[in-house]
């Protein structure tokens, strides 16, 4: 990480800016859990930020949040039915009903992955 200071009367005061980590790239549930951190928990963020764990929480998140959404669409397309049968027999059908399986499975990974605690 920069340290940077800018001098604000008597103090100087650090720039916080970390630098740009190299590797994975943050997708949807990553900036997802980045923007509620900032947002809502803003001592968790900077703590992260100034510990320089942030992004491997992020990334830590992110493929936890993928991982459940995949297994959670999986599960819920089988139990409902949804199959590659339903596709090549009614295209239009199969996108609805996978739409509304998608969705709720990103609803469910929001409120137990992204938005809770810590």
């Amino acid at each position: 990480m920069n340290l940077t200071y800018e001098k604000c009367g008597d103090y100087l005061i650090p720039n916080i800016i970390p630098d740009p980590e190299p590797g994975e790239e943050l997708r949807k549930f990553g900036l997802m859990r980045k923007n509620y951190l900032k947002e809502y928990k803003i001592g968790i963020y900077q703590g992260m930020v100034l510990s320089g764990k942030l992004k491997e929480h992020l990334l830590m998140v992110q493929e936890q949040a993928e991982l459940q959404f995949d297994v959670l669409v999986e599960q819920m397309a089988e139990r409902e039915g949804v199959t590659e049968q339903l596709k090549e027999e009614n295209q239009m059908l199969w996108a609805q009903k996978m739409n509304n399986i998608r969705a709720r499975a990103e609803e469910i990974v929001r409120e137990e992955i992204i938005y809770c605690n810590g």
